[in-house]
């Protein structure tokens, strides 16, 4: 049975995310890529047992590539939603979906956005976004 902590996700922090893209084509050694990563040389260590790309030379010592890693790291992250909501769609906090509204009302704020009020088709609550008005530009 494997161990809980192997079978768990592997969470990236922020700035590794951010920084990896900028690592160079070269080969690190782990002390070297923590520090270019901004991590404990233990966390490196953890995340290059569970799957980082590593090579090691004929004195068995342990390098990484930068290309390699920030690949990996890519690879890791979770996908980005490209789906946006209908001009006349909502998320019911009741429901806990995304809902066409019935009857929906713009109100204006402040230059194009606009303040849309609705009902839940479900379960009848009001519902309520953001958006802007469409226009030119």
């Amino acid at each position: 049975m494997p161990s809980k902590s192997a079978s768990r996700r592997i969470h990236l922090p922020h700035h590794v995310i951010v920084r990896a893209p900028g690592l160079l084509p070269m080969f690190y050694r782990v002390s070297e890529l923590a520090v270019e990563i901004g991590i404990p040389d233990s966390t490196l260590r953890g995340w290059l047992e569970k799957g980082a790309p590593i090579r090691h030379d004929s004195g068995e010592h342990v390098w990484v590539h930068g290309r390699d890693f920030a690949s990996w790291v890519e690879g890791l992250r979770k996908p980005k939603r490209e789906s946006r909501l209908a001009e006349d769609e909502a998320f019911c906090m009741s429901c806990r979906r995304v809902v066409r509204m019935i009857d929906p009302v713009q109100k204006a704020i402040k230059g194009k956005l606009v303040h849309i009020i609705g009902s839940c088709p479900e379960c009848g609550h009001t519902i309520q976004r953001g958006g802007r008005r469409a226009g030119s530009g």
